[in-house]
């Protein structure tokens, strides 16, 4: 099979040499391989400046990341073959990392399928395509996942933002098997629920699985704040470890009503509290009566979503989480997080540090967290890494 030419500018292909899987428009030669005569999601040959193949890419010449590499040896195109290999690659890790079979099994770049991202639920598979280059293998996608694992069900979750960009249609579609309203999993030993058809992103957010782990052990008999709960990830959780009252406060009241499915499913319903509105005006009210939780969980939405959201972004984090600071009880801990990648870590700390400081409070930062091994970090793609977690025990100033 032959594929058409990409050809790269001089020195243009450093990146790719040293890793990175992402070529730019500006970095190709438009003379000798014009981008208009690609199409979206189409194959191509990659080429240094002197002809030298650097591997496959899928292109889509309307983008600002033109293309994205596949494969190093011209000779395995992305296809069913390769995406069976790639599927028993992932799975490899997980398997080894994870007694459920519950966990995120495709995280795109990171494990060689750019533009994908699969989160499995049992035998229930959740595929989320954002590129039209992983678009045109939608079907082989499918034929993968049923040659490796043989699914009960397969959703395409196919809704992302960033499809809207690669030109390409929004949807959801059950395209194998039943899918319940609720689908079950099971994370940190705990019994969960998920709405996969209808919530945020895949319906789960398995990134936090390492840090609620940790969270788990230090809040039996404590009263628990779980801001911007979603269906009770954290809070249900930390009921299950033994919390004596657990507040999730989210905007969404269908969120709410799953996480208190998922309190009810661990036999904890008595010990549940829902909060429904916005997190920082709750959370003022709450200020204003004195109110005051062991420990609070502050995991937002992404605040800053691009670059040009930073300023914006980071006056929210502070805000809310100098809220959570006085909500703690004396010696109280909170966990702060955050899923912006343009929030560097340094300035997270830096917010929590001017924030006890403000309060009069001393700080003691004695754990970070990270995404779980199901959200591998490719070494040359500094995007993939975006989670971070710190736990601190905020104290009376001394």
């Amino acid at each position: 099979m032959t594929f058409k030419p990409l050809v790269l500018q001089a020195n243009a292909d450093r990146r790719l040499r040293a890793g990175h899987l992402w070529i730019y428009s500006n970095e190709v030669d438009t003379k000798r391989s014009p981008l208009k005569e690609f199409e979206p999601g189409e194959q191509v040959e990659v080429l240094n400046a002197r002809g030298k193949a650097l591997g496959l890419a899928y292109i889509n010449p309307n983008t600002l990341i033109c293309a994205r590499l596949i494969s190093r040896d011209s000779e395995h195109p992305l296809d069913r073959s390769l995406l069976v290999h790639r599927l028993k690659v992932a799975a490899s890790l997980r398997e080894a990392m994870f007694d459920q079979p519950c966990y995120r099994l495709v995280y795109g770049d990171s494990d060689g399928l750019p533009g994908l991202v699969i989160d499995r639920f049992h035998d229930i598979f959740v595929v989320q395509i954002a590129t039209a280059g992983m678009e045109r293998v939608q079907d082989q996608v499918i034929d993968a996942l049923n040659k490796v694992f043989k699914p009960a069900a397969i959703v395409l979750r196919n809704d992302s933002k960033m499809r809207s960009i690669e030109g390409l249609d929004t949807y959801v579609e059950v395209v194998q098997g039943q899918v319940p309203e609720l689908v079950p999993l099971v994370e940190n030993g705990v019994q969960l629920l998920a709405p996969v058809l209808t919530g945020q992103k895949t319906g789960w957010f398995y990134d936090h699985r390492e840090n609620r782990a940790r969270m788990q052990s230090m809040v039996k008999g404590k009263r628990v704040l779980d801001l911007f709960s979603y269906v009770g990830g954290w809070g249900a959780q930390a009921l299950a470890a033994g919390a004596a009252e657990v507040f999730c406060l989210d905007a969404s009241a269908g969120a709410l009503e799953v996480a208190a499915e998922n309190a009810r499913l661990n036999d904890a319903e008595s010990r549940f509290r829902a909060l429904q509105g916005d997190a920082f005006d709750l959370c003022k009210a709450m200020v204003a009566e004195k109110e005051r939780f062991d420990l609070v969980i502050v995991d937002p939405p992404a605040f800053i979503q691009k670059r040009k959201d930073v300023k914006n972004g980071e006056r929210a984090y502070a805000r809310i989480n100098n809220f959570a600071m006085r909500l703690l009880a004396r010696d109280g801990v909170l966990i702060s997080a955050s899923c912006s990648m343009h929030l560097q870590r340094d300035r997270l700390v830096d917010m929590l540090r001017a924030n006890s400081r403000e309060l009069d409070r001393n700080a003691q930062i004695f754990a970070q967290g990270y995404q779980g091994a199901d959200h591998p970090i490719h070494p040359a793609i500094p995007e993939t890494e975006y989670l971070k977690a710190y736990f601190l025990r905020v104290l009376p100033a001394s």
